[in-house]
C-alpha cells in the first residue's frame, strides 16, 4: 500500500535522496543537511501546532510504500508564503505610448519585482521517484493536497499558488536567467537558485533590477521562455488547470516559469471531496478509484483505493488493512474524493 502521511526526523535520508535525485531547480529541497533536517522540524511543529490563522507553517509529507518501507515521494504545502522571507515574483505587465502628433501607438511588456502573493498558501515540493511515475500515483500524490486543504482550510491562505518550473537545459542553465547574471547578478543560475532554497534571498533585493523591466530588450531566447514550463513540467501544470488553476501574469524571477492560482474554496477537488463515515467490513467489488484520507493532522493519513460510494449514503465501507493503514476506526469520518 502507499500511504501518504507527515514527514518525521527518521525521514531524514530519504529526503536527503530525494534532494538529490530531483536535481536543479528543485528550489524547495536544496542538497543541504542542515536546511533539510530544519525543513522537516518545521514541519513536525506545523502539524503539532494550534494556529488560528496561517503564518508562515510548512506541512511537508512523503509517500511511502508500506510494503518495503520506504519512501519514494514527497509533497508539500505552504500555509502562507512571505510572512518571514520575501517572496518575489516578476509581474508581466503592459505600458502603452502614443502619440497624436506622430500618429504612433505601441503596446511594450514590462517585467516588475513585486511581493504580490504574500499571504497565500503554495503548492510545493511534488516528487515521485522514477519507479513509481505509474497509474494514478503521481495524480493521487497531488491531489491529495486537496483533501487536506479542505479539510484544514484555516490553516491556510485564501488563494492558493504553484510555482511551475520554468524552461532550462540538463545542465541546470537558464536562458532567462542568463541576461539577470550577465548584467546584474553575476552568480550562476544553479548558485542562485541554491541560496534561494536555503532561504538566502537578501542578494535578490540588493542586485535584482528596481526598475520595471522591457521584455522587448531581453534577448530573444529569454523572451521565448517567459511564462513557458519545463518538460518535465507540463503533466503537472495540466492537472492543475484541471482543478481552476490559472496563469495571472506573474513569473519566476529565475527561470521565468508560470505561477499559477485559484482561490482556496474554488479548487475543483476541494469542492468536489466529501466528508463519509467508516464502516469496517468487507468491501464490495468496484473499478472506481478514490483519494481517501483520514481528518486528523498530526496523523493524517491518505491513499488511493477502489470504494462503493453512493450518492445516496453518507457511508463508506473499508477493509481492516485499508482502515489500519488509514488510522481510522469504525463510525469515525475520512474523506473521499474520485480520481
Amino acid at each position: 500500500m502507499l500511504i501518504i502521511r507527515p514527514i518525521c526526523a527518521s525521514d531524514y535520508e530519504a529526503l536527503y535522496g530525494i534532494a538529490v535525485e530531483s536535481g536543479h531547480g528543485f528550489t524547495s529541497l536544496p542538497v543541504n543537511e542542515d536546511l533539510l533536517r530544519s525543513k522537516i522540524a518545521r514541519a513536525e511543529a506545523s502539524f503539532t501546532k494550534d494556529v488560528n490563522k496561517p503564518f508562515d507553517e510548512g506541512y511537508l509529507m512523503v509517500l511511502e510504500d508500506t510494503t518495503t518501507k520506504q519512501v519514494v515521494g514527497t509533497c508539500g504545502i505552504e500555509a502562507a508564503v512571505g510572512m518571514e522571507d520575501a517572496f518575489y515574483h516578476y509581474r508581466l505587465g503592459t505600458e502603452v505610448y502614443h502619440s497624436k502628433q506622430i500618429a504612433v501607438r505601441n503596446e511594450v511588456e514590462t517585467l516588475t519585482l513585486c511581493h504580490d502573493y504574500t499571504g497565500a498558501a503554495e503548492l510545493c515540493t511534488l516528487f515521485l521517484k522514477d519507479a513509481y511515475r505509474k497509474g494514478n500515483n503521481g495524480r493521487m500524490l497531488s491531489r491529495s493536497r486537496f483533501l487536506f486543504l479542505a479539510q484544514h482550510q484555516h490553516r491556510f491562505g485564501e488563494t492558493v499558488i504553484a510555482e511551475m518550473r520554468g524552461v532550462s537545459d540538463a545542465k541546470g542553465d537558464s536562458p532567462f536567467y542568463e541576461w539577470l547574471q550577465k548584467h546584474f547578478l553575476g552568480i550562476d543560475f544553479v548558485e542562485a537558485d541554491y541560496l534561494s532554497g536555503l532561504g538566502k534571498k537578501a542578494f535578490m533585493a540588493e542586485m535584482m533590477p528596481r526598475s520595471p523591466v522591457y521584455v522587448c530588450m531581453l534577448p530573444k531566447k529569454a523572451q521565448n521562455v517567459i511564462g513557458e514550463v519545463h518538460t518535465n513540467t507540463k503533466p503537472a501544470l495540466r492537472l492543475l488547470q484541471a482543478e481552476g488553476f490559472k496563469f495571472r501574469n506573474y513569473v519566476d524571477i529565475f527561470d521565468g516559469g508560470p505561477t499559477v492560482e485559484c482561490g482556496l474554496t474554488d479548487i475543483k477537488s476541494v469542492k468536489r471531496s466529501r466528508l463519509l463515515t467508516v464502516e469496517i467490513g468487507k468491501m464490495p467489488h468496484t473499478d472506481t478509484q478514490f483519494i481517501i484520507s483520514n481528518t486528523k493532522l498530526a496523523d493524517y493519513r491518505a491513499t488511493a483505493a477502489k470504494l462503493s460510494v453512493s450518492d445516496e449514503h453518507d457511508n463508506v465501507v473499508l477493509s481492516p488493512e485499508l482502515a489500519q493503514g488509514l488510522m481510522v476506526e469504525n463510525g469515525q469520518q475520512v474523506r473521499v474524493l474520485s480520481l
